[in-house]
């Protein structure tokens, strides 16, 4: 995406959705997203987006997760919602182990050629 001026801002009025928002008030919640046209009337020629919401308990606490849910109704997002939580949330430990191994491979040198803890100030830098 290129930045633009903020007067240059403006609403695409041939993608407006309206949001619903659907939860079962305990884990879950499904977004649907409604195509619109601007004068607010539905737009039949778009179909509609739903996509799954729910948090996973960490170690860290709880963790957001969301993901795509390629259902045509409603109905079929409920059906849908677990299969895609799970692949989301394995999406995410997969991703976590990726960024794990990246900094694993980081190098640790001291700036300047000082040994560590050398110059007042000066902390170590990292190499990729």
């Amino acid at each position: 995406m290129s930045s633009m001026e903020l007067g240059q801002i403006q609403v695409d009025a041939n993608s407006l959705y309206r949001e619903e928002l659907i939860p079962d008030l305990k884990v879950a919640s499904i977004r649907k997203l409604v195509p619109i046209k601007s004068d607010g009337t539905t737009d039949d020629q778009r179909s509609v987006i739903f996509s799954a919401q729910t948090h996973v308990m960490s170690q860290m606490g709880a963790l957001p997760v969301n993901c795509q849910l390629e259902a045509k109704t409603l109905a079929d997002a409920i059906a849908e919602f677990p299969a895609a939580v799970k692949k989301g949330v394995e999406k995410m430990i997969d991703e976590a182990r990726e960024y794990q191994r990246q900094e694993a491979g980081k190098i640790v040198v001291p700036r300047g050629g000082a040994p560590m803890g050398g110059m007042p100030g000066k902390g170590p830098s990292i190499i990729t």
